[in-house]
């Protein structure tokens, strides 16, 4: 993943990191959110949406393991 597409996830995860803690962060059939994990990957979602170039599937995983790391020590 490029450096602007990281940027540009991170970005987005970091926005919707904040919903979920905020307790706003709802999925798409409408019901909160309570995992974390769940929360990166909504972010990723709308980040790819957003032109970013995110990893498929099976190389996501570490992925969002890698984000939720980097969310867990900046808090």
């Amino acid at each position: 993943m490029a450096t602007k597409d990281r940027q540009k996830a991170n970005a987005k995860v970091k926005k919707v990191m904040e919903e979920f803690k905020d307790g706003e962060l709802k999925s798409s059939s409408g019901q909160k959110v309570k995992n974390r994990k769940q929360a990166i990957a909504i972010g990723l979602s709308e980040a790819r949406s957003a032109g970013a170039k995110i990893p498929a599937k099976k190389k996501r995983k570490k992925l969002i393991d890698k984000m939720a790391a980097f969310h867990d020590s900046c808090s």
